[in-house]
């Protein structure tokens, strides 16, 4: 737009208290009788906005154990016990392994007193495990 180019702003919502005779609001839409198929008059309507009561529970998303769990599945897969969901194949990573866990245990320790009784047990479970695991991989690679 050019600098010397202006334009003007015009406030088209209708308040009691205060009409605009210079700018007409839109007439309310006719109404369509019973027996009048809805497609004949094509109308847009906007839609409702979504009304959120305040007690209603908070949408599903992202939490602690679904962080555990990504975790625990990379460490499963680095160890062999999975497939490798890109490849399909199974391979031993120790040092890919050991990071996932210590990446858990890390998490174990900065959430503490701040995990529901359910993420500390999924958790304490899932490290007990994947540690059992990881000493098992790591002497079967070594053979001992």
């Amino acid at each position: 737009m050019a600098e010397d180019e202006t334009f003007k702003v015009r406030d088209r919502r209708r308040r009691d208290d205060a009409v605009d005779d210079s700018v007409s609001s839109p007439s309310p839409p006719e109404p369509v009788p019973p027996g009048e198929a809805a497609s004949s008059s094509p109308r847009t309507e906007a839609p409702s906005p979504k009304v959120v009561e305040p007690s209603a529970p908070p949408p599903e998303g992202p939490d602690l154990r679904g962080l555990f769990i990504m975790l625990a599945s990379s460490a499963l897969v680095n160890l062999g016990e999975a497939a490798d969901p890109a490849t399909g194949e199974r391979v031993l990573d120790l040092e890919q392994a050991k990071e996932a866990i210590d990446l858990l245990a890390l998490l174990r320790v900065k959430t503490s007193g701040n995990r529901t009784d359910q993420e500390s047990h999924l958790l304490e479970e899932m490290l007990y495990d994947l540690q059992l695991r990881f000493v098992s991989a790591a002497r079967s690679a070594t053979g001992r």
